[in-house]
């Protein structure tokens, strides 16, 4: 039985982790929100989930370092500065930060890296996601990191490959870009589509999420995972062992 801290508490995704944290027998030792101060309730925890929001990344990691336990970040939105602030922190104590706590998105992220690996350039790679309408963040960071696996997987830097801007005439599509497609609209949890286009053939690889339980008991399982473990950066796919 571990001791978890929730940053991010009273939002949704804080309410689905406090349930899944009792489903695996865990105790759940509090939680803040924006506004509160991460440090005191570090200090009670073996481990912090931290779902609240890219501008308190610092404080919450800062938090971690000094009370020398593991983090697991699932907010998503991040920009380049907080991903440098992860290295960082990861030099001191176990970091894992992903877009997606999913077991199923994690799984998801390896076939589509294989995919990739093995299919030729002139098979083209299309990202479709789809949202509640609640959802600020486009493309999400499953999508993203979905295009980053391809990405990698094929030697190129999504930041270059990526095109999520087509509007009007866009003229023929570049070779090797990687597409993305926003949907957003009612409550959907989270569906996401990898389509592979060759010459007369498609392949498609796709997740849909049914409730964000799937998340909470994914982050809960990575978080467990996480505790003793060295200082470093770790993904859900070392959870897996992928």
């Amino acid at each position: 039985m571990a001791r978890f801290g929730i940053i991010g508490s009273k939002g949704r995704m804080g309410q689905a982790l406090a349930a899944a944290i009792a489903e695996a027998g865990h105790t759940l030792a509090g939680g803040v929100d924006a506004g509160e101060l991460p440090g005191p309730l570090a200090l009670e925890c073996d481990v912090l989930i931290d779902f609240s929001a890219p501008t308190a990344l610092d404080a919450n990691l800062k938090a971690a370092r000094v009370a020398g336990i593991p983090i697991l970040i699932g907010t998503t939105g991040l920009e380049e500065a907080n991903f440098a602030s992860v290295e960082d922190a990861a030099k001191a104590i176990p970091v894992l930060q992903t877009g997606n706590t999913s077991l199923g998105v994690t799984l998801l992220s390896a076939l589509v890296r294989q995919a990739a690996q093995r299919l030729g350039d002139d098979w083209d790679i299309e990202v479709l996601e789809m949202h509640h309408r609640m959802k600020v963040d486009a493309p999400s960071g499953t999508a993203k990191l979905l295009g980053e696996a391809a990405a990698s997987a094929r030697g190129v830097d999504l930041a270059q490959a990526m095109d999520s801007g087509r509007h009007g005439q866009t003229g023929a599509r570049k070779p090797g870009d990687i597409g993305f497609a926003t949907l957003r609209g009612g409550t959907v949890a989270g569906d996401h589509s990898v389509i592979f286009a060759g010459n007369e053939e498609r392949l498609t690889l796709s997740h849909s999420a049914e409730n964000r339980m799937i998340f909470a008991r994914g982050a809960v399982r990575g978080a467990e995972w996480l505790i003793g473990k060295p200082q470093g950066r770790y993904t859900m796919e070392h959870v897996l062992d992928l």
